[in-house]
């Protein structure tokens, strides 16, 4: 049973810091897994994580591993677009149909104001949805950004 490096307390060949004081054990693995090592179907399904999944989807982008790999391609191509339609609707149209108050209605809601909620939630209900499909090892092409993701993985073979 080995001890601990800085206090002498047992510890488990597998700890990788000491249970009692916290200090670090020279003999336990802290590798972290790499690009290198995630599958294809992960890298595919981290690219649809709301808001967030743009940052994998330009790690696989970049990564030598998936440089070959069509379908990972794609799924990182249109988790970008699914990102850029968001922050095109959050920036553009949301503030373009934000009325002033001088054209509200009895009701005190300009019927333009939903809009941005309305095409928010279809792109987030599109993340989760390509996050379903994907789990599956289904290749789904969204309308409009399919397209444009499909374009783009053709034009870097």
């Amino acid at each position: 049973m080995p001890y601990c490096c800085q206090c002498g307390c047992a510890t488990r060949n597998t700890d990788v810091y000491c249970g009692s004081c916290g200090a670090g054990q020279p003999g336990a693995s802290k590798a972290k897994p790499t690009v290198s090592e995630i599958s294809p179907r992960t890298a595919s399904i981290l690219c649809y994580v709301p808001v967030a999944g743009w940052i994998a989807a330009i790690v696989v982008l970049a990564s030598h591993r998936f440089r070959s790999n069509r379908d990972v391609r794609f799924h990182a191509f249109q988790g970008i677009y699914l990102f850029v339609a968001w922050l095109l609707v959050d920036w553009v149209i949301g503030p373009a149909f934000h009325a002033p108050s001088h054209l509200m209605n009895g009701f005190g809601v300009f019927p333009g104001v939903f809009l941005g909620g309305v095409l928010k939630a279809v792109i987030f209900f599109a993340w989760i949805f390509m996050l379903v499909k994907t789990s599956q090892d289904v290749v789904y092409k969204l309308p409009l950004i399919g397209e444009l993701a499909d374009r783009s993985v053709a034009e870097q073979r």
